[in-house]
């Protein structure tokens, strides 16, 4: 009988299965996570509770905020893995105590102003309509940047953070530390962290950056704060329309191609290959998509922001880079991975 048994199992179809609604309830509840940790953000709560208040009671009491809100929310957060719980005490996880206790070096929460800006937002709120037309609506049909101040300002102002560890990289990348007389332009600087990163490795750099007037304020004011304002020059205006000048060894072009058409983007390069010394090189930080599409995670879903909030920008893959500085005469491009970045970095040569 037991060996009958066993034949009929083995003989059933596997179980499958079953469908499951989970997956649907949660992405349409999704907004609730990052409203949770925008608020999170704002009370400080990681940050108290790295300093010992840990209970409801005692991170009320040092947010201003009420006991029940306080429960609730932490206990949101430890289901989403940004808290722990214990006897009723919690605790931050390493992401968290990392990157959300204000005191920490590396420190994000600032993200959460430009990730969340009302702006950012709004570019979701009918994406069924923005599929229809293939763009973000309200956009003008040229594709350039925008120079909206406040919005870049507030991007240049929040997001030195995340793009720190990136900074570095590419400043090892490309041998900063080697001491080279180095003349360096950041196109669409923005904050300069990545020009400002190059000057501290080597103090034989120029950096001239460009970006819009109000912007480029920001990026005076870190590198005066990070020592390197002798170092540091700057060229208002477009990127399309400023004149660069020439003979430059490194120019960094980092986060910035994602917003345009094929089209558009390679006519900025040839604009940048011009303003290369011979053997000269170009940074530029995306994120790149495996050819598939739909891999890694982060650089592939990068795609339906651009799709949300650009007129005709994309996360392009490597191959279709690798041709965009190919058809602008760059005679090698070569992809490196992060440690530190979902983005990669292509080092392109002239």
């Amino acid at each position: 009988m037991a060996t009958l048994a066993t034949a009929q199992r083995e003989a059933a179809p596997a179980l499958q299965p079953q469908p499951n609604p989970a997956l649907i309830f949660e992405t349409l509840n999704a907004f609730q996570r990052s409203a949770a940790l925008r608020g999170a953000i704002e009370l400080d709560i990681f940050t108290v509770i790295a300093q010992g208040a840990n209970t409801p009671e005692a991170i009320a009491l040092r947010c201003q905020a009420s006991e029940r809100g306080v429960r609730i929310l932490c206990d949101y957060l430890t289901v989403i893995g940004f808290l722990t719980k214990q006897n009723n005490r919690y605790g931050l996880t390493p992401d968290s105590a990392t990157f959300l206790d204000r005191r920490s070096p590396a420190y994000m929460g600032t993200m959460a102003k430009f990730l969340n800006a009302p702006k950012m937002m709004e570019q979701f709120q009918d994406l069924a309509d923005v599929v229809r037309l293939g763009q973000e609506k309200g956009t003008n049909e040229d594709g350039s940047a925008s120079d909206d101040n406040a919005f870049w300002i507030e991007f240049a102002r929040s997001m030195v953070p995340l793009m720190t560890g990136a900074a570095q990289e590419i400043a090892g990348l490309l041998g900063a530390n080697q001491g080279a007389k180095w003349k360096v332009l950041d196109i669409a600087a923005g904050h300069g962290i990545f020009g400002i990163t190059i000057a501290q490795q080597n103090q034989n750099a120029e950096i001239v950056a460009v970006d819009w007037p109000s912007v480029l304020k920001v990026a005076r004011e870190n590198a005066e704060k990070l020592g390197v304002a002798q170092h540091y020059q700057t060229i208002e205006g477009s990127a399309f329309e400023a004149d660069y000048g020439d003979g430059y060894d490194v120019i960094l072009l980092t986060n910035f191609l994602h917003h345009f058409d094929v089209s558009t983007c390679e006519k900025l390069l040839r604009k940048i290959w011009a303003a290369l010394k011979s053997g000269g090189r170009v940074a530029t930080l995306e994120m790149v998509p495996n050819e598939n599409r739909i891999s890694p995670p982060i650089p592939a879903a990068f795609a339906l922001q651009m799709l949300g909030g650009t007129p005709r920008g994309d996360a392009y893959t490597f191959s279709e880079l690798d041709r965009m500085f190919r058809a602008a005469r760059f005679s090698k491009n070569e992809l490196y991975d992060l440690a530190t970045s979902p983005e990669r970095v292509i080092i392109s040569t002239k």
